[in-house]
């Protein structure tokens, strides 16, 4: 099984033969003891900073008291996710593409800004054809997207129909989001415009109900994206940004085109595919991890740079943010249809495989809904 990997410091990328090595500047405290304890590590925030970058100008072919590397076993490397400032060589890229590993790039705020995208294995004219048609009939387009939209709303009830049961009287938001999801199928919707109204107005019910389901210092208020300006904020833009990037990843693996989609509009230099996708997986992935890290006090206020009108995870929330969100991707459940265990990062891929079927008139889509 190939796993993610996730890079928070400013570094370089190295390949030496059939090894990429992941090389950078240690702590000032870190290079004084010499190696000797835990070294603490770059902030990815030391934006401007192009000391670390220098290290590509100096022949390190061993680790010092001042400089490390780390191996990157590419091969079992499903992405690499970089939220520090790295740089690497063609060598580099050539070992990337030849395993099929792409790079997330997220800027100072835990953006998504851009990917690496290796040269797709998996082509297939046919599919291409029948994705691009699918967007043209409005008819077909809409149906996608209302399915879409309905595998979010559906996981968005499951997780409020949870925490009624714990008392946090969500009952409100559930009725109103019930008589939205009757508006999907309603005559009057009639394009995606529609449609994404209706998906907005969900969502916004929703985030009401996140004021009873966690404690009274992460209130949302209003939300805010760039930059978010609490910490809910930050924490809503960080996971959503992050399953953008794991989406992307799965598409990869599949003969999808990522650049054409259905409830979001295709635009240049963005994967919009991978927004259609994530909205049927945020709630029980991104939500279900912020629920968890915030009700259980595992994030706390000394996680987050509060700025002017800005907030965002600082180092040691991001690594608390990204371990339990990867312990997420990796939990198992026995698969409904398939009659196995599977993980819920290839969750994702199987629903692109469905959505797949639909486009080529095998199988209609379905999106997935969690019983959990």
């Amino acid at each position: 099984m190939r796993v993610n990997y996730y890079i928070l410091r400013n570094g370089i990328l190295r390949r030496k033969q059939n090894t990429v090595y992941f090389v950078y500047k240690k702590d000032k405290d870190a290079a004084k003891s010499k190696g000797g304890g835990e070294e603490k590590v770059f902030e990815a925030e030391t934006e401007g900073n192009e000391e670390e970058l220098k290290i590509e100008e100096e022949k390190v072919e061993k680790e010092t008291p001042e400089i490390a590397r780390k191996i990157l076993p590419i091969e079992k490397i499903s992405a690499i996710y970089a939220y520090g400032r790295i740089s690497f060589t063609s060598g580099v890229i050539s070992y990337l593409s030849k395993y099929g590993t792409p790079v997330h790039f997220y800027n100072y705020y835990g953006f998504y800004e851009g990917s690496y995208y290796p040269r797709e294995k998996l082509l297939s004219g046919d599919l291409l054809i029948k994705q691009a048609k699918h967007y043209i009939d409005k008819s077909k387009r809409l149906g996608i997207a209302k399915e879409f939209v309905r595998g979010a709303a559906e996981n968005i009830m499951r997780n409020l129909e949870y925490y009624n049961r714990e008392g946090k009287e969500v009952s409100k938001e559930m009725k109103m989001i019930k008589g939205l999801i009757t508006g999907i199928d309603a005559p009057k919707t009639s394009n995606v415009q529609q449609l994404m109204a209706i998906e907005g107005a969900i969502r916004n019910t929703y985030y009401q109900s996140y004021n009873k389901i966690l404690p009274e210092n992460f209130r949302l208020g209003v939300r805010t994206k760039q930059p978010p300006e609490n910490p809910l904020n930050a924490l809503i833009s960080f996971g959503n940004s992050l399953l953008y990037g794991t989406v992307l990843t799965e598409i990869y693996n599949t003969q999808l085109n990522p650049t054409i989609s259905y409830l979001h509009e295709p635009s240049e230099r963005r994967f919009s595919l991978s927004l259609d996708i994530a909205e049927i997986f945020k709630p029980f992935l991104v939500d279900r991890v912020i629920f968890k890290l915030v009700n259980k006090n595992m994030l706390s206020d000394a996680d987050f740079v509060q700025e002017l009108k800005s907030c965002l995870l600082n180092e040691k929330g991001r690594r608390t943010f990204l371990a339990e969100w990867d312990d997420k991707l990796k939990t198992t459940i026995k698969h409904r249809e398939l009659k196995r265990n599977v993980s819920y990062q290839r969750l994702i891929r199987l629903e692109c495989y469905k959505l797949t079927k639909h486009l080529l008139g095998t199988k209609r889509y379905k999106p997935f809904v969690i019983w959990w």
